[in-house]
């Protein structure tokens, strides 16, 4: 190798040392900006996986409870509030079964108030809470506020139960209209087929499969 090649190199080696010198402090805080922000989203990750489990971990407990016909005395907001902070999802769940137990204990006024305060409700959670409410608004005699509840043409359940309100105000020509969608809607074999065939009947109408015959 060359005398010029040599001295070549070792200025290069100079130069890289003095710029490592000169920045030094820059690599250093760099590196530690890097430590720093991996510490940092590997501790958000653990307390976003604790409040993860603390939430799952209560509702476990009240949905546990509410099964069990144990009504709480604040009729559940401060559970089914704490539930939604963390969960929104699993809060309309325990609403749900709480509304449910709040049904099958005889008080109809309180389930009516569960679902009516559940809020961030998930697309198919809230098809599901609709219904519910609507049955227990047609129970108690509420049949045009249960109909404002019924807006998805799509969706069985909900007409199958928009046929109950409008069976239960008096008209039985909508009540006929929404349970041939809900037939439409439903598998010949599904046993809701059967049910709405006679609640069909029971609102003056004729089956499908008996106008076919005609």
């Amino acid at each position: 190798m060359a005398i010029d090649d040599l001295l070549d190199e070792h200025e290069q080696s100079e130069r890289v040392r003095s710029w490592v010198r000169s920045n030094a402090l820059g690599l250093i805080g760099g590196i530690g900006l890097g430590l720093g922000a991996i510490a940092g989203w590997q501790w958000w990750q653990g307390q976003q996986l604790q409040r993860s489990m603390a939430v799952n971990g209560r509702y476990a407990e009240v949905v546990k409870a509410y099964e069990a016909g144990q009504l709480p005395t604040d009729k559940g907001r401060a559970a089914l509030d704490a539930i939604g902070k963390g969960n929104p999802t699993l809060a309309t769940l325990a609403g749900l079964q709480l509304a449910k137990a709040q049904a099958d204990a005889g008080k109809r006024n309180d389930a009516i108030a569960t679902l009516r305060g559940l809020s961030n409700l998930d697309r198919d959670l809230r098809a599901v809470v609709h219904q519910r409410l609507a049955l227990l608004l047609i129970d108690a005699g509420q049949g045009k506020e249960a109909l404002a509840l019924l807006d998805d043409e799509r969706n069985p359940a909900m007409l199958d139960a928009r046929g109950d309100a409008q069976f239960a105000v008096g008209d039985r020509a909508k009540a006929q209209e929404a349970y041939l969608k809900a037939l439409a809607l439903v598998d010949v074999a599904d046993p809701q087929h059967r049910l709405l065939t006679l609640k069909l009947i029971e609102a003056g109408g004729t089956p499908p499969h008996t106008e076919d015959k005609t």
